[in-house]
């Protein structure tokens, strides 16, 4: 009996029992399916999260600065030369992140608000999609002006033109001077959620008289690892110590995230692969129960000239035929979960063919592996002994 006849016989022996067949396959659908849900919900995770670091700017390079006393400071004016003096950097932006209320009718909106300088849009891709953002005069003459969020514009303005009319900040009245892209969805708290004004102004508000974050953005995305490198350097010859600064881009976050992922990945598919174990537990269980049903069929089989070898591949290939009907069902199931809970949670789905591959070539080789022993088993019957069994 060659490949084809065998296949056939195993096909209609799951025909013959559909119930039985479709018990035994369920460990192996719901392994491959777990396996598929699972990699697909960290792969469209990650991509979120990816996404939401590149729309920053994939040149962008975040500078935090933990000081070291009066006599080693840094300041703007220091960072605006350094970008001067290197070709790496191409723009540097001060950022003073302060906490805020904006008037909102007759009650106080809670706001994040952002003092930049004016090449701040530039450095985070931040799109302004009505008016313009803040010029080198509203940072220079500590104007208050203000660019705000496309959720601050619609709760605020209601639909009316923003541009030109004012804004009070934590009592302080501000002129708008443009709107910024929607960016996540104008969701309160969210990137919309923001108003960005001069960080001179903020500086005096706050009464802040150092500023510990930089954004800057390298020249060019080949560069990124020598513009890095030209600012800790520059920092080091200030404070003579590593620890006082940090120094991280983009790119770097982005590598980290994509090796705790695969992390996280390996986890969850192995907590899934015992779904795909306790299966073939069920499949070797259900094909040791059909040698004893086929015990005379194997001894008419053997009496007839059948080899150890055409019993052990008959009954492997239906072993494997069985995993890997389940499998095939298990990827629809998986498929079909997947599209469903990213649905559910708004996020974009994300199936790579690797998992989808990997969960049925493992299913496969387990049909193939836990079917062996029930298929050497038969093999090794004494014909004599089979013809006998009732």
């Amino acid at each position: 009996m060659n490949f084809k006849q065998s296949f056939i016989l195993a096909l209609k022996s799951l025909k013959t029992s559909k119930m039985r067949s479709f018990l035994t396959m369920l460990g192996i659908i719901i392994g491959v399916a777990a396996v598929i849900i699972l990699t697909s919900m960290v792969d469209s995770m990650k991509q979120l999260m990816v996404d939401e670091f590149e729309s920053m700017g994939t040149n962008l390079i975040t500078v935090t600065l933990t000081g070291r006393g009066s006599n080693r400071t840094v300041d703007p004016e220091d960072m605006l030369k350094l970008v001067e003096e290197k070709d790496t950097l191409a723009a540097v932006s001060p950022n003073i992140t302060i906490p805020a209320y904006i008037k909102n009718g007759n009650e106080n909106q809670s706001v994040t608000c952002i003092g930049t300088g004016e090449t701040y849009h530039e450095i985070n891709n931040l799109e302004i999609d009505n008016g313009r953002y803040l010029s080198y005069i509203d940072v220079e003459r500590r104007q208050k002006s203000c660019v705000i969020g496309s959720y601050i514009a619609q709760s605020v303005f209601e639909g009316t033109d923003p541009v030109g009319k004012t804004v009070k900040l934590n009592g302080n009245t501000f002129t708008v001077v443009g709107v910024a892209a929607e960016k996540a969805g104008s969701t309160q708290g969210g990137q919309d959620d923001r108003i960005y004004l001069p960080y001179t102004v903020a500086r005096t508000l706050t009464f802040m008289s150092r500023i510990s974050n930089f954004s800057f953005s390298a020249s060019d995305k080949e560069q990124l690892d020598e513009a890095i490198t030209d600012i800790e350097d520059a920092l080091y010859k200030v404070y003579q110590n590593e620890d006082y600064y940090s120094v991280v881009s983009v790119s770097a976050i982005v590598d980290v995230l994509d090796e705790l992922t695969g992390t996280l990945t390996l986890i969850l598919v192995g907590i899934a692969g015992i779904s795909l174990l306790v299966g073939g537990i069920g499949i070797m269980n259900i094909m040791l129960v059909s040698v004893t049903e086929r015990t005379r069929e194997i001894g008419v089989r053997k009496s007839l000239g059948a080899t150890q070898w055409n019993i052990l591949s008959q009954f492997v290939v239906e072993a494997a035929t069985t995993s890997g009907c389940g499998g095939v069902l298990g990827i629809f199931v998986g498929i079909g979960g997947a599209y469903l809970l990213c649905s559910l949670m708004d996020m974009r789905t994300v199936i790579t063919a690797g998992s989808v591959l990997l969960a049925f070539s493992v299913s496969a080789i387990i049909g193939i592996a836990f079917g062996y022993f029930p298929a050497r088993k038969a093999a090794k019957l004494n014909p004599i002994d089979a013809l006998r069994h009732e």
